[in-house]
C-alpha cells in the first residue's frame, strides 16, 4: 500500500529507486556488510538447526528465529555476499541501484565457487527459503540508524525464468532494507575471493571476524572466550578451543596467520595488507569506458580496484592526473598480457 501524509500527499520515498537492479557485472570484488561481520547472525551448523539464538555485546542485541526449515547459515550468506557486491560494483559505476536484484542462478554459482550440477541448484533454492524464513530481530545500527526492528535476511525471492528440466535460471531478490543502508552508506568491507573456497563454517566465521577486527592493523588479539562469543559456535569451549588449535595447525586461512598467545588468546596477524581503497581517486564513467576499449572483454572495475590497490601500496602519491594514470596503468598491462600471449605461442 502506497504511504500518504495526513495532508493527503504521498510520503517521500526514502530509498528512490529502480524497480530492479540486474546483476550483470562479471567478477564482481567480493564485499561483505560490517553489520554481519562482527556480530553472530548465520547458523555454523550443516544439519537443520531451529534453535532461537540470542547474542548481546556492548549494547548490541541479536535474536535470530528460524523457520520450519531452519536457521540461514553461513553458506547460505554467500547469496547476500554476492549481492552486496553487485550492488557496490554497480554504485560505485555509477549505476542506479534497487533492493531488488535480478540475477542468473548459474553466474552466482560460478561466483561463489559452487558446482553447477543439478542437486547445486536444489542446494540453492533450499538456501533462498532459509534466508527469506530466517528473522532477525535487533538494535543494531546500519547506514547511521540505530533501529530495533525485526526483519528476514530477504524479503522475498522468485524464479523469473526456469530451464526446460525445471531448473532455475533466472532469481529475482529483495534485500532487506536494513542489508540495502549498509550498502548504501557502503559499510562493507572487501573479502578475499579465497574466502569461498572455506568449507568449513567455522572457518569462514572466522576469517569474516578477524577481516572485520584486523583493519589495517598488522595483527589483532582476541580472548578465546570473545571469540566463542562473537563466533556464534555452539560447541562447548574445549571443542572450540581443539578446533581453532587445528585451523593454526592448518594454516590456510586467508589473509591472515593465527597463533595462540599467552593469557588464554588468540592472535591473528596479517599475510600481507589487506588494502582499503576507499581513499583512492575517484574514475569518471568516460574513464572506465576508454579502458575497456584498451582492454576488450575484461572487468574494469576489477582494473579499477588492482590500480586502487597498486597507488595504496605506492604511498598514495599525489596525481595530477587521476585518469590518464590509470589508463596508462591499463594499456601497460594490456601491453603485458599482449606480451605473454606471444610468448606462448
Amino acid at each position: 500500500m502506497t504511504a500518504v501524509t495526513p495532508s493527503g500527499g504521498l510520503a517521500p520515498d526514502r530509498y528512490p529507486q529502480r524497480d530492479f537492479f540486474l546483476c550483470d557485472i562479471f567478477d564482481a570484488i567480493p564485499k561483505d556488510d560490517l553489520a554481519t561481520m562482527e556480530h553472530p547472525v548465520f547458523s555454523l551448523s550443516t544439519r537443520p538447526d531451529r534453535r532461537i539464538l540470542s547474542y548481546e555485546h556492548n549494547g548490541t542485541r541479536i535474536e535470530v528465529t528460524p523457520s520450519v526449515k531452519g536457521l540461514a547459515t553461513i553458506h547460505d550468506k554467500d547469496i547476500l555476499i554476492f549481492c552486496i557486491s553487485q550492488l557496490m560494483a554497480g554504485l560505485n559505476a555509477g549505476r542506479e541501484v534497487s533492493r531488488t536484484l535480478t540475477l542468473k542462478a548459474h553466474d552466482l554459482l560460478l561466483a561463489t565457487n559452487r558446482e553447477t550440477s543439478g542437486d547445486a541448484y536444489r542446494r540453492l533454492r533450499e538456501a533462498f527459503e532459509r534466508l527469506a524464513g530466517t528473522r532477525i530481530t535487533t538494535n543494531l545500527e546500519t547506514g547511521g540508524h540505530e533501529v530495533t526492528t525485526g526483519f528476514g535476511l530477504i524479503e522475498s525471492w522468485e524464479i523469473v525464468r526456469k530451464s526446460k528440466g525445471g531448473r532455475m535460471v533466472s532469481v529475482a531478490v529483495t534485500i532487506s532494507e536494513w542489508l540495502y543502508r549498509a550498502v548504501l552508506s557502503k559499510s562493507v568491507l572487501t573479502l578475499s575471493r579465497d574466502y569461498f573456497r572455506l568449507r568449513k563454517p567455522l572457518e569462514r566465521r572466522i576469517y569474516e571476524i578477524a577481516r572485520k577486527h584486523c583493519g589495517r592493523q598488522d595483527n589483532w588479539r582476541v580472548s578465546v572466550d570473545l571469540l566463542l562469543k562473537k563466533s556464534g559456535s555452539a560447541s562447548p569451549r574445549r571443542v572450540f578451543r581443539a578446533m581453532l588449535r587445528e585451523m593454526i595447525k592448518s594454516d590456510h586461512l586467508p589473509d591472515y596467520r593465527m597463533e595462540e598467545v599467552p593469557g588464554d588468546r588468540v592472535q591473528f596477524t596479517s599475510r600481507h595488507a589487506v588494502v582499503e581503497t576507499s581513499d583512492a581517486p575517484s574514475l569518471t564513467p568516460d574513464t572506465l569506458d576508454q579502458a575497456r576499449g584498451l582492454m576488450p572483454g575484461a572487468d574494469v572495475y576489477a582494473l579499477q580496484a588492482e590500480w586502487a590497490g597498486y597507488w595504496v601500496a605506492s604511498g598514495r602519491p599525489r596525481l595530477r592526473n587521476a585518469q590518464a594514470a590509470f589508463l596508462g596503468f591499463v594499456k601497460k598491462k594490456a601491453s603485458d598480457e599482449a606480451g605473454q600471449a606471444g610468448n606462448r605461442v
